[in-house]
């Protein structure tokens, strides 16, 4: 080591892999997260949805791989908006080959983005900070990616297993190892 430079040691907690997923292919998770600027400087502000989720409801958002429109992999069981974003729960069609694929992948912990497919109907730029605030977006396709625009959109609870508890445990599990 030279004089004068220090070494920063990093941690960085990586989520248990999925495996308890269970067999019909049930998940949650955040799709979008308010307040939070993804790495397109675009920041989804609480209510943006709320037009869509009206007219649409869950059944008229696909759920698709990678946004491709010819890769449908499941159906959405709820969406709605809470004090923290977006928060999903989806169902993966296990007759079709890619969402087995998708299904495994996620039970060891390879996939667990996702990311949101929309039309901008009202939003704001700031112009000291370039961020765009989305007002109000027509949502017609949220996705199961590898790499989210917004890093912390994921997958992130199982069916029977409780979002705070999952939080908690991570939280818990960050402080043990800092």
């Amino acid at each position: 080591m030279r004089p004068g430079i220090a070494i920063i040691q990093e941690r960085k907690f990586l989520a248990e892999p999925l495996n308890a997923i269970d067999a019909d292919g049930v998940f949650e998770g955040y799709a979008s997260l308010f307040g939070e600027a993804d790495l397109g400087k675009d920041v989804v502000m609480p209510g943006a949805f709320s037009d869509t989720l009206r007219k649409r409801r869950a059944t008229g958002v696909r759920l698709l791989w990678q946004h491709d429109p010819a890769q449908p992999i499941g159906r959405w069981l709820l969406i709605a908006e809470d004090r923290r974003g977006l928060r999903v729960r989806g169902k993966l069609n296990l007759a079709v080959e890619r969402a087995r694929e998708i299904h495994a992948l996620m039970r060891e912990g390879a996939v667990d983005g996702l990311s949101i497919g929309f039309r901008v109907e009202r939003a704001r730029a700031e112009r000291p900070t370039g961020l765009r605030r989305l007002d109000k977006l027509d949502l017609w396709e949220i996705s199961v990616v590898t790499f989210p625009m917004l890093p912390d959109a994921r997958i992130e609870t199982v069916k029977n297993t409780a979002p705070e508890l999952a939080a908690s445990i991570r939280k818990a599990t960050v402080r043990l190892l800092s």
